[in-house]
């Protein structure tokens, strides 16, 4: 019997824990029924941006994203470099952009300009935004709504709000997505907000190699692992496990449509 197809809709394949098995973890992702990864690219300046795009051209189930995370946020926006890597066939989003005033590792003022600034360039180069939102979710959708980013869409990744803020996403065009922490034993507000939440509405991921989920949470994520986290989805849902991996693939498609 086949494999439901799935896709990993935000993974960090440049990050060094996976500089030994890089290519065998994609291998193994494919194993597991997951035929297309989103790699993010989006600290250091440009270069995780750079690392992302050369995962991408070696990897044909492999696509990326280029942005400035919010941490990184103090060291600024390389806007030309930036413009110019997305004009890549296989850049299919702006981001992981947005705002963390958990950890405040850039200052908030620096998180404004460089998302502000990511959004502007998202707008200008017509592709969906990917969102780290930290304790910031009222602030990042003011934002959104200002610029009109309702015009690119996009997708609040690894969510952390409830399922009202969830539908006040769809109406500017966003998305949802849930890692690993679904599957979490003491996640039960987790997964109620996400019972509440429209499955058309719903993407999965992994944020790898962070937030693993069970039975491997405390170890290093990889993409093939999005398969245990669809499959806890389906049961929170209520569905067979095709049927949510045939509409979390359709749904990540319709955003990231340059990865079909």
């Amino acid at each position: 019997m086949a494999l439901p197809e799935l896709i990993d809709s935000h993974a960090h394949l440049d990050a060094d824990v996976f500089d030994q098995d890089r290519d065998e973890c994609v291998r193994r992702a494919n194993v597991a029924g997951v035929t297309r990864i989103l790699t993010v690219g989006a600290g250091y300046g440009a270069e995780s941006a750079r690392r992302a795009i050369a995962l991408a051209e070696r990897h044909d189930c492999v696509w990326a994203s280029i942005g400035v995370h919010p941490h990184d946020a103090k060291l600024g926006v390389e806007v030309e470099e930036l413009r110019a890597l997305a004009q890549h066939s296989k850049v299919v989003a702006i981001g992981e952009t947005g705002l963390d005033f958990c950890k405040e590792l850039s200052p908030r003022a620096d998180q404004f300009e460089a998302f502000e600034r990511q959004v502007v360039l998202a707008l200008e180069v017509r592709k969906p935004l990917i969102i780290h939102s930290r304790d910031a979710g009222n602030d990042c959708l003011a934002l959104l709504q200002r610029m009109g980013a309702a015009a690119v869409g996009g997708v609040f990744h690894c969510y952390a709000e409830d399922a009202a803020f969830a539908g006040k996403l769809r109406e500017i065009n966003f998305r949802v997505s849930f890692p690993g922490t679904l599957t979490f034993k003491k996640a039960e507000i987790v997964r109620a907000v996400c019972k509440d939440i429209p499955l058309d509405q719903i993407l999965v991921e992994t944020d790898s190699p962070y937030m693993a989920p069970e039975p491997h949470r405390g170890k290093r994520c990889e993409p093939a692992f999005v398969a245990l986290t669809a499959a806890h989805l389906a049961q929170v849902k209520g569905l067979p496990l095709e049927d949510v991996a045939a509409i979390t693939t359709a749904n990540t498609l319709k955003l990231f449509s340059n990865m079909r």
